[in-house]
């Protein structure tokens, strides 16, 4: 399968195709393709994405468990803002997938589009880096 049939507002950067959110929703909402969420755990908590089928994989875990990862089906991975997903792009073309496209701007973008997403509250994080997140709505025991 050719990952260019699904994704037609795509483009190549640097060997890697990018795909926009709204191309990638269309495909992802109708079983064509699975979303990878690379972010880790402490960031998937507060927003994900709000489609039937996606795998949260952190890029610090990927090496260990792309056996989560189906090659037999176009495969979109994403992240915050589609940095640690173009790493992830590298990581799993070098494993052999070929069916791959990274998710250009992220869940920032995917929001911005106005698509679907659910919202954990309690999980926000707040900090004035990212150094420095931590759990804002959290009640303390």
């Amino acid at each position: 399968m050719d990952t260019s049939t699904f994704f037609i507002n795509s483009y190549y950067s640097g060997g890697i195709i990018n795909t926009t959110p709204k191309d990638a929703y269309s495909v992802a909402k109708d079983g064509n393709a699975i979303i990878v969420d690379v972010r880790e755990q402490s960031f998937t908590a507060y927003k994900q994405f709000d489609v039937p089928t996606v795998i949260y994989c952190p890029i610090s875990t990927l090496v260990d468990n792309m056996e989560v990862i189906p090659n037999d089906i176009a495969v979109i991975l994403a992240d915050s803002t589609g940095i640690h997903s173009h790493e992830a792009f590298i990581i799993l073309k070098d494993a052999g997938y070929g069916n791959i496209a990274n998710l250009a701007g992220g869940i920032v973008e995917w929001e911005r589009d106005g698509l679907p997403i659910k919202v954990d509250y309690m999980e926000q994080l707040d900090g004035s880096c990212t150094c420095q997140l931590k759990p804002r709505n959290r009640l303390k025991k």
